[in-house]
């Protein structure tokens, strides 16, 4: 009867230890080919990251994403309440693409492009490195009693992982609050703005928590895409996979012995060396197969490939390969799943830049004051509105004014007779329409107003004018 492979590892994460305590991990400091590659994304992606709030296209910030006022910016492009509808549609798209991505790559998005990821391996962790040691020094330094030594390496690492979190909650509050309110509170002084102060504070806090003692649990436990993953891969799917067919072979993993030849032997290509587990910033063997855990780093294949080439064996042990292309020798094939996912992002894309052309720069709004009814004025019917008028440009109009085109009136403004909107900004008030009673249609009649800046036609709007049923 064979024996049943061990799948004990699945009863728990990786960071929990038979005890139920929190398991730290000392990763191993990595080096390699996709290091490498990766610190160059990492680098990239983190100078995105810091100045994507400070960037301004056409007057308005890159990225902004202000939900206390609903007012976001994606590349540019300025969404105000009004254009929800097209934040959630970049939103699904978003989510659409990203399980596409995870159906052909896996977790990759996890390891390669995550903000998390790329502050804690390629800014916190690599600190760690330089003030702690690498893995045996980090073992032995946390064994260690608390003497002049320890005390300066924890305080010195503590104060810098402070500083860091703060200046990214700095850059975090551009991302909410705008880049232009952050700086001018900076200049005003936190005395002006303490509300802001202490919200700024508390994301510090709640950074410095995460980097310095939560880790890697943000992926494990807080962030639902590891779950996902379970959910959206596949056998055809591309992860940083363990050959498990040539690093185990007949007789399973053996210890290194430089005087016999494996190829003979039957013994896997796997010396049992555990430098990949020692490698992982989440604590597991990728030898186990796919888990919760994996965030697709590739820190494994450096090492292991490292590990490969030292004692003559082929690279690759440990590499991005299906599972069938490890069990079956298949090569990849764009299978009719990934076509869905690819045929619902292309129709979802099309849709969001057809919105975008229609997008109107300008948009009125004028309905009728709730719970008032028409007055007389001699011949004429009176109706009172409010409007609403939103510049969703970075240019200001100083001369905007409303004309009644179907049927004829008269509009009235409340105070000044012409409107001024600054960029980014909305504009409101009141006005009554007088209308000859004699042009009504009925008890209820839709009307088209157009709204100019000074001779120039910047939106038109409709709206209801309540009369007389008598007037037919």
């Amino acid at each position: 009867m064979s024996k049943l492979p061990d799948e004990s590892f699945r009863d728990s994460i990786g960071t929990i230890n038979k005890e139920g305590e929190r398991a730290w991990v000392f990763p191993k400091k990595p080096s390699g080919f996709f290091y490498d590659k990766r610190k160059l994304v990492s680098y990239i992606l983190l100078v995105f990251l810091l100045s994507a709030p400070f960037i301004k296209v056409n007057g308005h910030q890159f990225l902004m994403f202000n939900v206390i006022e609903r007012r976001f910016n994606i590349f540019g492009f300025p969404f105000w309440p009004q254009d929800f509808h097209l934040f959630v549609i970049s939103m699904i798209i978003g989510v659409v693409g990203l399980a596409l991505f995870t159906v052909v790559f896996g977790r990759i998005f996890c390891g390669w492009f995550c903000p998390q990821t790329i502050f804690m391996e390629m800014v916190f962790r690599r600190i760690e490195y330089w003030i702690d040691g690498d893995r045996g020094a980090q073992i032995r330094l946390q064994k260690q009693e608390w003497n002049a030594e320890k005390i300066r390496k924890r305080v010195s690492k503590w104060i810098i992982f402070f500083l860091i979190s703060f200046v990214i909650a700095n850059v975090f509050l551009a991302y909410l609050v705008g880049s232009d309110r952050l700086m001018m509170m900076i200049k005003d002084g936190p005395i002006e703005h303490q509300s802001n102060l202490i919200a700024l504070l508390i994301f510090t806090a709640v950074f410095y928590f995460v980097f310095a003692w939560f880790r890697e649990q943000v992926c494990i436990i807080a962030c639902p895409y590891g779950r996902m993953q379970g959910v959206l891969l596949d056998n055809q799917s591309i992860n940083v996979a363990y050959d498990h067919v040539r690093g185990e072979k007949e007789l399973g993993r053996a210890k290194f012995n430089k005087q016999e030849d494996r190829s003979t032997t039957g013994k896997g290509d796997c010396i049992d060396c555990k430098q990949c587990v020692n490698v992982c910033p989440t604590g597991i063997d990728i030898r186990n197969g796919t888990q919760l855990e994996c965030i697709n780093c590739t820190a494994c294949i450096d090492e292991c490939d490292i590990i490969m080439e030292s004692i003559g064996l082929p690279k690759g042990l440990i590499r991005y390969a299906s599972e069938d292309e490890i069990v079956k020798k298949e090569k990849f094939v764009f299978t009719n799943r990934m076509k869905g996912y690819t045929t619902v992002l292309g129709i979802l894309i099309a849709v969001l830049i057809g919105m975008l052309f229609l997008r109107n720069d300008i948009e009125a709004t004028i309905l009728r004051l709730p719970g008032q009814l028409f007055e007389h004025k001699g011949e004429n019917i009176s109706n009172v509105y409010t409007y609403k008028i939103i510049n969703k440009t970075t240019k200001e109009f100083n001369e905007v004014t409303f004309k009644l085109v179907d049927p004829k009136g008269i509009i009235k403004l409340v105070g000044n007779p012409t409107i001024k909107i600054k960029p980014d900004d909305i504009a409101k008030g009141t006005l009554f329409i007088e209308i000859n009673a004699a042009l009504l249609e009925g008890d209820k009649s839709e009307l088209k107003i157009e709204v100019y800046d000074g001779e120039d036609l910047i939106e038109t709007a409709t709206t209801n004018f309540m009369g007389p049923r008598s007037f037919n």
